[in-house]
């Protein structure tokens, strides 16, 4: 394992050529040990977390400005806070401003105070421009390269995600602190833009120097459950988990891909058991939006998911180089499809869907709200998610997710709702002509599977003869792009099964 570096003072950043405009020594050592804890995912009991580093960085320069940057952009690149809603946000925005106006900042901090604010007022691909400037020229600005990472992530950006990073990954010389975490950051773009053997190579090459890595364990996740690789994926969290586990910002999450495997097998038992031991224990701990996700993904999928007894007589579903490959169980009459139960733990999740109801900073989360609010069968909820998010639509002013929500937002909520009131149809109707561009609500490949499955759920449950091929379509596609998935083989069975029953 790589030993730590020294915190960094005022010199050691002049000799990065990184300087910051602070004269305080412990300013500059605690900001490097914020950024540390931001890049590892993990707040460090030792330091203080990144809260406690924070408030003692602000005693030690009130009028460090690029403290204030990363405060603030820590707090706006969580996404649970937005400056409409919330008035200490937007006053720490403009006192960073203010305080940026009275001295002589180097391009570098300047640029970074223009870019948070920027992503403040909702305009993230401007944020990512001006990330981008400072990049060009300090390649080596950990702080630009994850904000920016962050950003392209929850723009759907892949291929940015990607080169952002391959673009300043040569000037990372292993001398650099926290050159190894770049290692994890690169390899995540490009298992996204599909380059997996490139991604599991870097993943595994910054584990092999920093076993902890919790984001490279993440992406060898993200490979094991794309490829459909659940046995290796399973023994890769089992093996791999005493090093990450108390990676408390992103264990949940890894939690979250374990559990995935196991849905994928059809072992719904095991996943509520990871749910209850690991996901919802976070979310009540820490309310962040990915423990929020990750919750109301997981409790979707595992409802849309269904029980296919198998019986002696079976038949083959005509879908091209299947038919040898799979035959069909003939259900017996009356046999319903039920989806699993997940009891009462919409309710848990409710409360903190609920308080960001009308946030409306990312769509990708109001869909998830949505899910949650929906589950819990809370109509007020439900409809003022809806209505505020209709009404951010209609003046949406620089802000990117607003301007997203007429043609993709709403149509997505639109259809978790008719999906909810049982009409699949509908669901097809709204989904289909959108499919393509759900990408740009952001979240990973994986994340976003979960509306693949409902708009597979639905052709499935279509009552319209006009859609009757639909779901084999997508199955065979879905087929073509990840064989070998049990999760699909199911689906496909079901396809079968409605077929018989027509």
């Amino acid at each position: 394992m790589a030993a730590a570096s020294p915190l960094r003072d005022c010199q050691a950043w002049k000799d990065a050529r990184l300087p910051l405009s602070t004269t305080s020594n412990e300013a500059c050592k605690l900001f490097d040990a914020t950024l540390t804890q931001y890049v590892k995912w993990t707040n460090d009991k030792s330091l203080g977390g990144i809260e406690g580093c924070l408030s003692k960085l602000k005693a030690a320069d009130p009028t460090f400005v690029m403290g204030h940057a990363m405060a603030t952009g820590l707090v706006l690149i969580g996404t649970g806070s937005s400056v409409k809603l919330d008035k200490e946000l937007d006053l720490a925005v403009k006192t960073m401003v203010e305080i940026s106006r009275t001295q002589p900042l180097t391009r570098r901090e300047q640029l970074h105070v223009s870019a948070v604010e920027t992503f403040a007022n909702g305009n993230f691909p401007k944020a990512c421009e001006l990330w981008e400037q400072i990049l060009q020229d300090h390649p080596t600005d950990m702080l630009a390269l994850k904000f920016s990472h962050d950003a392209y992530f929850y723009l759907g950006y892949q291929e940015q995600m990607r080169d952002s990073v391959a673009r300043i990954y040569p000037f990372w010389t292993p001398d650099i602190p926290l050159s190894s975490y770049v290692k994890g950051i690169y390899s995540f773009g490009l298992m996204e833009t599909n380059f997996y053997d490139q991604a599991e190579k870097l993943a595994k090459e910054a584990l092999s120097i920093n076993p902890t890595d919790a984001w490279s364990v993440h992406t060898v996740a993200h490979i094991h459950e794309m490829k459909a690789e659940i046995k290796d994926g399973l023994e890769f969290m089992q093996h791999s988990e005493t090093f990450w586990k108390d990676s408390d910002m992103l264990a949940c999450h890894n939690y979250w891909h374990w559990a995935l495997y196991l849905i994928e097998k059809g072992e719904y038992e095991a996943a509520l058991t990871i749910y209850d031991t690991h996901i919802l224990p976070s979310l009540q701990a820490n309310d962040a939006m990915l423990d929020v996700v990750d919750s109301c993904s997981m409790l979707y999928r595992l409802q849309m998911e269904g029980s296919h007894p198998c019986s002696p007589t079976g038949f083959c579903l005509f879908l091209p180089h299947h038919e040898e490959r799979v035959l069909w169980p003939r259900p017996r009459v009356g046999q319903e499809l039920m989806g699993v139960s997940v009891g009462q733990r919409w309710q848990d999740v409710l409360p903190v869907a609920r308080k960001h109801s009308r946030d409306h900073i990312l769509l990708f989360n109001d869909a998830h709200f949505l899910m949650a609010s929906l589950g819990a069968h809370d109509p007020q909820t439900t409809q003022e998610l809806l209505t505020t998010l209709r009404d951010a639509s209609e003046s949406p002013g620089e802000n990117c997710q607003h301007l997203l929500a007429r043609d993709v937002g709403l149509p997505l909520c639109q259809a978790l709702v008719e999906a909810e009131d049982g009409n699949p149809d509908r669901v097809l109707e709204l989904l289909l002509p959108i499919r393509y561009r759900i990408v740009q609500l952001g979240g990973s490949n994986a994340q976003r599977d979960v509306f693949n499955q409902l708009l597979i759920h639905a052709a499935l449950n279509c009552t319209s003869s006009v859609h009757k091929n639909v779901a084999r379509s997508l199955l065979m596609e879905r087929d073509a792009l990840k064989p070998n998935s049990p999760l699909t083989e199911r689906l496909i069975r079901k396809a079968a099964t409605v077929h018989l029953m027509q």
